[in-house]
């Protein structure tokens, strides 16, 4: 009993101190709140034992690498992890070495074990040099009775026709509010996060669909500040607020030149942490201001 309850300490230190991004990182396809069509074809595919390889693109933060890891636990036993499932971000190894070294020794080997086939699992495939992505194509043809593999990428058109040709595409885009915000209430009653109605609509808008990036201005908020609202998930970030671009707005519209340039400098400068200064150059920029002004 003891010794159960000392694991149990160990393991709940462990995902304490993990990040939120990894500590609610979906663990089944039934956990994953998106794209319900294509997890339920991908499903399908594991019911009937007919995984073709799989290639997944869209922008990051919508679930590519989740999805392909909760298939991986689904297909295999975790004792079995280590020795069905490959996972590698070729952003790391791009090169063609990859190809011929680990990911050739892996495909090419069967277990004695365990039947049915491996997992190879490839992040940001998008970054691989086209001669890995050649050879990873020859490499895909010899072994397919053995091994699958899933590519993940960011932008389509950086894999080589011949590697989409032999998978099977599914893009993820970017989640919508409605899907995000149940997804982030769940984390704010888990962590007791102090977030107001405003401060959700902030994380909502700066992560443009990208459930990642809301995970980790959440966090970053909530352990900067202490409390989420527009203003401190704004000035986490960086990013001016509203308000501010409503000011710039209207010492533009309604006041003179002079008036209105040295308003905006004196603005910039008494907010150095916000990235006003771009804003602010476009707006004081004489060359820009020869288009505007009359």
């Amino acid at each position: 009993m003891e010794r159960a309850a000392s694991e149990g300490r160990t393991v709940a230190g462990r995902t304490a101190n993990l990040p939120w991004v990894e500590k609610y990182r979906p663990q089944t396809l039934d956990d994953l709140i998106s794209h319900q069509d294509i997890l339920s074809t991908i499903q399908k595919f594991i019911n009937e034992d007919r995984l073709p390889h799989l290639l997944l693109y869209g922008p990051p933060g919508t679930g590519k690498t989740s999805t392909l890891l909760a298939c991986a636990k689904q297909l295999y036993k975790d004792k079995e992890f280590g020795s069905m499932v490959l996972e590698l971000n070729a952003s790391d190894d791009r090169g063609i070495d990859i190809v011929r070294g680990p990911i050739l020794s892996f495909a090419s080997t069967r277990t004695i074990f365990k039947k049915g086939f491996k997992l190879v699992i490839l992040d940001e495939a998008d970054a691989m040099t086209q001669d890995a992505q050649n050879a990873l194509r020859r490499v895909i043809e010899k072994f397919t009775e053995n091994t699958r593999f899933c590519l993940i990428c960011n932008y389509l058109s950086k894999i080589i026709p011949a590697l989409q040709s032999r998978c099977t595409r599914f893009r993820f885009g970017p989640l919508t509010p409605e899907l995000m915000v149940p997804r982030l209430q769940h984390v704010v009653e888990k962590e007791e996060v102090d977030i107001s109605d405003d401060g959700m609509k902030a994380l909502v808008t700066l992560s443009n669909g990208d459930m990642r990036r809301a995970l980790n201005i959440l966090q970053s908020t909530n352990m900067a500040f202490g409390k989420v609202t527009e203003e401190t998930v704004y000035t986490c970030t960086g990013q001016p607020l509203k308000s501010d671009i409503a000011n710039i707005l209207d010492w533009m519209l309604n006041q003179d030149f002079t008036t209105a340039y040295h308003s905006i400098i004196g603005f910039t400068l008494q907010n150095p942490h916000e990235d006003n200064m771009g804003v602010a150059a476009v707006f004081t920029d004489g060359r820009a201001m020869e288009h505007v002004l009359p």
